[in-house]
């Protein structure tokens, strides 16, 4: 099980709480009740009392999200991320940051904790650029068994490149894909609780600030990017990655199907590929 090294990662780095929204096999005693026996890791199961509260979250009214409801696969994974951080901002205390699966590597003193509390207070949010391995180009061996130890390799962030460098290899890189990166590059971010703070998607949060004399809600977030940290992303490092991520979707394999369920076209290309190939 990959979450038992991410969460004493975390531990080392400095991380003091952490919500598991745990469902599925994930929510089987066998798993959960080895969660539960950590200091510091609270598991929220999926209830009637949690659905409930959900669906009544303020959420529900964003309309940047509206294209993502009552849509299957990617689509729902989404929208579950976004409910589960609108509760995580209210069981935090100081930060919150979320991070599926996905390290953070530091490059001085090695302390998330030290590394926020230099943060300057005016500042709502820090962002972590992404780094990637995986399948992005970085593969190693094809008999991955533990990605956190034993990946090494990571193409990094155009954030943390010069810019000749970047746009100088900038095509052998990519390799003929659409995007430097294939699946995202606008890393994640850890912000600071406060009265109004929102998530915003899976990687961002703002700090919405109500104007009482417009009727109306603006955001007001101030951000800094980390020059000397990232989150590492291992993206697809094992073969059995791309099957399980297949395997959990009841889509068929034609195309509208695989448009309906996939958001990237990186994930719709494989899923393609693997079913018509078995």
């Amino acid at each position: 099980m990959q979450t038992i090294p991410w969460i004493f990662y975390r531990k080392v780095i400095g991380v003091s709480n952490f919500f598991l929204f745990v469902e599925g096999k994930l929510a089987s005693p066998a798993v959960s009740n080895v969660f539960e026996s950590i200091p510091g890791v609270k598991v929220i199961y999926k209830t009637r009392e949690l659905e409930e509260q959900q669906a009544n979250i303020r959420i529900w009214n964003e309309t940047w999200l509206s294209r993502f409801f009552y849509k299957p696969c990617n689509y729902e994974v989404f929208v579950k991320q976004s409910l589960n951080m609108e509760m995580a901002i209210v069981m935090a205390r100081v930060w919150v940051l979320h991070l599926h699966l996905q390290h953070v590597t530091l490059s001085r003193e090695y302390s998330l904790r030290q590394l926020l509390s230099d943060v300057p207070s005016n500042v709502d949010m820090v962002v972590f650029p992404n780094y990637a391995s995986g399948s992005e180009s970085c593969i190693e061996r094809d008999d991955m068994k533990e990605p956190f130890s034993e990946v090494s390799m990571f193409k990094k962030n155009y954030d943390h490149l010069p810019k000749d460098v970047y746009f100088g290899n900038y095509r052998e890189a990519a390799r003929n894909n659409p995007h430097y990166f294939l699946t995202y590059g606008n890393g994640k971010a850890a912000a600071r609780v406060q009265d109004h703070l929102r998530p915003n998607g899976a990687h961002r949060t703002q700090c919405m600030v109500i104007l009482y004399h417009t009727n109306c809600i603006s955001s007001a977030s101030i951000e800094n990017k980390m020059d000397d940290a990232a989150v590492l992303r291992y993206t697809y490092t094992k073969f059995s990655d791309l099957t399980s991520r297949r395997d959990r979707c009841g889509c068929r394999p034609t195309k509208e199907d695989v448009r309906r369920c996939f958001m990237l076209e990186f994930d719709r290309a494989q899923c393609s590929i693997y079913v018509t190939s078995f």
